[in-house]
């Protein structure tokens, strides 16, 4: 069965993009342009992992990330942030709200999924 993999971003361009990698990679995809859509999403729907932007309107990365942790039916959900944020402190910040990986933008397409495919096989 195929796994199902939720991108954040507001970005329609990085949505479309890593939708595509993740596709190619044999995953099931569903995108949201935002951390209230994310909620609204993951309210219906699971998710074996989300791939989370932090800069975004309503409800950014972090927030979505604190929400989803403190969940009990995401909390177990590993999340992949892809930002352009690749400051230290984000990186620790994203770490210690729980985040299982992080990637800066710009990315290849391979890194990715091979980073997913990591995530999900732990």
């Amino acid at each position: 069965m195929q796994k199902k993999i939720l991108v954040v971003d507001d970005s329609k361009s990085v949505r479309k993009l890593v939708e595509f990698s993740l596709k190619s990679g044999g995953f099931q995809v569903t995108t949201a342009e935002d951390g209230q859509e994310a909620l609204d999403i993951m309210a219906r729907d699971m998710f074996d992992a989300v791939i989370l932007d932090i800069n975004m309107p309503r409800i950014d990365g972090f927030e979505l990330l604190r929400r989803m942790k403190a969940n009990d039916a995401l909390v177990s959900v590993p999340v992949v942030m892809l930002t352009t944020e690749g400051q230290e402190q984000d990186k620790e910040q994203a770490t210690m709200l729980g985040a299982a990986a992080y990637l800066v933008k710009p990315f290849k397409p391979t890194s990715l999924l091979a980073l997913v495919n990591e995530v999900l096989s732990r």
